[in-house]
């Protein structure tokens, strides 16, 4: 484990916010909605483009990113929090060499060790020796503590979610409590399973209207994934490996186009409200980039 004290790491955090890694949350609802797909796809992606990146499963009830990934970590996050291992040990590599950092049993000492003991870890991640350009949070999905905290230090949350009536009032409810408990005031909008941009824009618009309305929060909308057979076909078998096709699917241009922007997207230059209430009420001073550091 890192001889860093707490505050240094926290330090390294919030420095790193607005820094090298990119934080992306991917998290969503409700189950179900393809939010881990998603992250493990995106991941490809965003490695075919030449960036580094890291996947950290934080949904030990549901994460099947190693098994997509094809991979079999000999050590999972919660042997790390446990001090069975280092974190370092705890990355194993899989297709186009994207770090995987599976959740494990256990994980729920994560919730125990409280915001501070979460921060912290994003700290060592981005303290690594060769840090990820990009950082894929799989979230929990729903308002869980540890999917809510993990959510909020991300610098961009995207939000996964379908056409279901269930899936879009669930996203809905995900904000309302990512916005009031951690002053998230901005969301990115991915819409799966649909059969165009014209009904992916309608969920969208449905959501932000309402979302505007009554939690005083704004959503972009990301893009999305349309219904396409051989990606869900491809998902059975649960190997990334199996998801390359002789001519592109449908799905697979849209998670280009989806990665593309992701690219675009500018780094944030401050930590968002909630980082930065967290780093005043541990640490008890400034977070280094608000005092000037």
């Amino acid at each position: 484990m890192s001889t860093l004290t707490q505050a240094q790491q926290l330090s390294s955090w919030v420095r790193r916010k607005g820094g090298a890694m990119r934080v992306l949350a991917i998290t969503s609802g409700k189950q179900g909605v393809g939010k881990t797909l998603l992250a493990v796809r995106l991941a490809e992606q965003l490695s075919r483009k030449g960036q580094r990146v890291l996947i950290l499963d934080s949904d030990p009830g549901h994460g099947n990113v190693e098994l997509m990934m094809g991979v079999h970590p000999a050590h999972t996050l919660a042997d790390v929090l446990t001090g069975r291992c280092s974190l370092q040990e705890a990355i194993a590599f899989g297709p186009h060499k994207i770090g995987v950092i599976a959740a494990g049993v256990g994980l729920s000492d994560l919730t125990r060790r409280g915001e501070a003991g979460q921060l912290t870890l994003l700290a060592q991640i981005a303290a690594l020796p060769t840090p990820p350009d990009y950082l894929i949070l799989d979230a929990g999905e729903g308002v869980g503590d540890n999917a809510r905290f993990l959510t909020a230090c991300a610098q961009d949350i995207l939000v996964v979610t379908t056409r279901d009536a269930d899936a879009i009032t669930d996203a809905y409810a995900l904000m309302k409590v990512m916005g009031s408990l951690h002053g998230e005031r901005r969301f990115r909008l991915v819409v799966n399973r649909v059969e165009d941009q014209a009904e992916a824009l309608s969920v969208y618009r449905r959501l932000s209207s309402a979302a505007d309305q009554f939690l005083g929060v704004s959503i972009d909308f990301a893009g999305f994934l349309p219904m396409d057979p051989a990606v869900s076909d491809a998902a059975r078998g649960q190997r990334i490996g199996r998801w390359h096709y002789a001519a592109p699917s449908p799905a697979q241009v849209a998670l280009t186009e989806l990665a593309e922007t992701i690219l675009t997207w500018q780094r944030a230059l401050v930590p968002n409200d909630s980082v930065q209430f967290y780093w005043d009420r541990i640490s008890g001073m400034p977070s280094p980039m608000t005092a000037g550091g």
